[in-house]
């Protein structure tokens, strides 16, 4: 039986960026992943600079393009062209993050164990067993970090309160889509995916295009793409890697944790409403979960959690009703003096709430609120 004080279940963001506080707080952590590194996974990988304020460590060596600057379409209309002095979104593909964060996890001392599926997960009241990889685990505390599907909360009996979404991307090389105008420019388009919206973000090598929304726009998201990808003069069959992924959502005050069990990232239901990236809430649940254990208050972890994100995920879930219901209003707010820098001030982490936006930007964000109590609830 090998003895640990944390095991951590999967290797993405959420689950590395854990184990490498919990390991410079001195805790003996296994870090083990059923997947074998580098493997990539369906996201548009945006890394914010508010996801970077709370970064575990340098992701630059990981970043393939720098966006400063948007462009955000109603319907695939005439689109409002908004940029920045500053960098506001990072790129990069997940096979290339997480690989970078596993192995900073592994330089700060966790054992690292890919090709290591957890079976056999059992809880007691002063520790945990399980099967990682054919060996006998016994472990102080466990973390579920092992995305919207997984075996952690499954086996602890959390994950209520989550509403999920749905998405399906591809990616198409430059050449094949003229990169001139995705030059650091990020496409968002609104009122084309009931619950969310199309994209287009530029890589190193390529684009990627993709699309979400509420769950039951799954059968119709092949179609959604291929309407994406047309309306930015491409053969949708030129897409390659097409593959799509749930999108975890929280509702405000669901349960992240049990007894010696604490979900973080996707597998806690942290995806931000309104965006569908989850990264930057990966990243604060793994430093406030490893703060918890090494704190000896696993207990104190939910409170903390909903202290962090609460606030802005109450904005975002108010947001993303009215972009879905008025995609249009949401155009004319950007155009809005005021209203973009606030938007980018949330991207960058400057404001960490809509209330923080200047003056001039408060009235046109007022009715987009007033428009957003009218809209629909969450399906």
């Amino acid at each position: 039986m090998e003895r640990f004080d944390v095991l951590v279940v999967g290797a993405g963001p959420a689950g590395s960026a854990t184990a490498i506080h919990l390991a410079r707080g001195g805790a003996r952590v296994l870090l083990a992943d059923k997947a074998t590194f580098p493997r990539d996974k369906p996201c548009g990988g945006g890394l914010t600079g508010r996801a970077l304020r709370h970064a575990p460590c340098d992701v630059e060596p990981v970043v393939e393009h720098v966006v400063d600057r948007f462009v955000l379409r109603a319907r695939y209309g005439r689109g409002v062209a908004r940029g920045s002095r500053e960098p506001l979104i990072r790129m990069t593909q997940r096979r290339r993050l997480d690989l970078h964060l596993a192995e900073q996890a592994a330089a700060e001392g966790a054992d690292f164990r890919d090709g290591a599926r957890v079976d056999a997960l059992t809880f007691q009241d002063d520790h945990v067993t399980a099967v990682v990889g054919g060996s006998h685990v016994h472990a102080s505390f466990v973390i579920g970090a092992d995305g919207a599907n997984g075996v952690v909360a499954r086996a602890a009996e959390l994950g209520g309160g989550i509403v999920r979404g749905v998405a399906l991307e591809g990616n198409v090389p430059w050449g094949t889509l003229e990169p001139t105008p995705y030059r650091a420019t990020a496409w968002v388009e609104l009122g084309v995916v009931a619950g969310g919206y199309g994209w287009v973000f530029p890589k190193g090598d390529h684009a990627n295009l993709g699309v979400g929304g509420w769950l039951d726009e799954g059968p119709r998201l092949r179609e959604h793409l291929d309407r994406l990808a047309r309306a930015h003069g491409l053969d949708p069959d030129a897409l390659t890697d097409v593959r799509g992924h749930r999108l975890p959502m929280r509702r405000l005050g669901a349960p992240a944790s049990r007894g010696r069990v604490l979900l973080v990232g996707d597998a806690a239901g942290l995806v931000d409403p309104l965006s569908g990236d989850g990264i930057y809430e990966a990243f604060v649940s793994a430093r406030l979960a490893a703060d918890a254990i090494l704190a000896g208050s696993p207990e104190h972890y939910e409170a903390s959690l909903s202290a962090a994100l609460d606030r802005h995920a109450a904005a975002s879930w108010k947001a993303k009703r009215a972009a879905d219901r008025y995609p249009r209003a949401c155009l004319w707010a950007v155009r809005a003096p005021g209203v973009f820098d606030a938007v980018a001030g949330l991207l960058r982490g400057d404001l960490a709430h809509p209330s923080e936006a200047r003056r001039l930007a408060r009235p046109p964000l007022r009715v987009l609120s007033r428009l957003a109590r009218t809209a629909p609830p969450a399906r």
